[in-house]
């Protein structure tokens, strides 16, 4: 079973935290362990936008580790003996449950003192192969993933100043010495979120259509709070293959509603994408997920890469 169908269904993943598994490196920074004896609050973060939220409101306050290294898939992480004994010296773990069944097991074991669920701090909803706008009128199906419920939060920018809210609290607790510093920076983070927010509402408010196609549905929220639709290759699992249907219903959805591009991810294979658009006579672009940050990312960070989402998003969409 695919690791990414397990997660989305809350099946448990016992073995995933078994001692020795994989030979990743420990985290992106190699100095981890030093975090509490330099007298910061050690953070370890599941993944990169959660090592973006400890870093930005943690400033230098906090020494932040990620367990998911740069350009590796997220959900397909596994824990190793180095990064368990990791785990348990740190001060704080700030993870999204559900979306990595390994983090989950891990941190549910280990005994570490601050325990910041990002999943907790705002509101999930279940999402299939097509998410808002005119979808959730006509879609009978749930995709791969029935009844699953969508991780990808920090694609909405509301919802993830939601969670930026809720980890600034949590850091302040952790650390009362340096709470007002904590609030600035939350609140610093908040306004940045907010301004973003501003240029998705307007960048998309006037577009030749509202459609898009994605390799998997990473973006239901993100299409939710703009008005958009995400029709989805392969659901909330972007590695299962579309049906014969699936592939000839998107043929003649995207003819319907002008749809001109085919969106595939930087971490994930653009075969099916290109496949399916050299078919459809459709162009390919990247809408990147902002699962890690890679060389093929478009920009340094959260930030610059949503706003790089924003502008292919404009293109593909026509926006006036």
């Amino acid at each position: 079973m695919n690791v990414r169908r397990r997660l989305i269904s809350g099946s448990a993943v016992a073995a995933a935290t078994a001692l020795g598994l994989g030979t990743l490196s420990a985290c992106s920074d190699s100095s981890a362990a030093d975090g509490t004896s330099s007298g910061k609050l050690d953070v370890v973060a599941s993944f990169y936008p959660m090592q973006y939220l400890a870093e930005e409101i943690g400033g230098t306050h906090v020494h932040v580790t990620s367990l998911t290294q740069p350009g590796q898939e997220p959900h397909d992480l596994e824990i190793s003996a180095q990064q368990t004994a990791q785990l348990e010296k740190s001060d704080a773990v700030l993870y999204l449950k559900n979306l990595q069944p390994a983090v989950d097991d891990a941190v549910s074991q280990s005994g570490i003192r601050t325990k910041i669920d990002a999943a907790s701090l705002t509101t999930l909803e279940k999402h299939g192969n097509e998410v808002g706008g005119h979808a959730a009128e006509h879609d009978d199906s749930q995709g791969e993933e029935t009844g699953g419920t969508d991780p990808h939060v920090w694609l909405d920018p509301v919802r993830y100043a939601e969670v930026a809210q809720g980890v600034g609290k949590a850091f302040e607790k952790a650390d009362p010495k340096h709470a007002a510093d904590y609030r600035k920076n939350t609140a610093s983070l908040v306004g940045k979120l907010g301004g973003l927010d501003a240029q998705y509402r307007d960048g998309l408010k006037n577009t030749r259509t509202k459609v898009f196609i994605t390799t998997h549905a990473a973006f239901g929220y993100l299409a939710e709070r703009y008005g958009l639709t995400e029709e989805a290759i392969n659901g909330l699992d972007p590695e299962s293959e579309p049906s014969a249907n699936r592939v000839k219903d998107l043929e003649k959805m995207a003819e319907a509603d002008g749809v001109s591009t085919v969106f595939y991810e930087t971490l994930v294979s653009d075969k099916t994408a290109k496949t399916i658009a050299g078919d459809a006579g459709l162009t390919t672009d990247v809408l990147d997920p902002i699962e890690g940050i890679t060389d093929k990312s478009r920009g340094g960070d959260y930030l610059q890469v949503m706003e790089s989402n924003l502008k292919a998003l404009q293109k593909a969409l026509g926006a006036k």
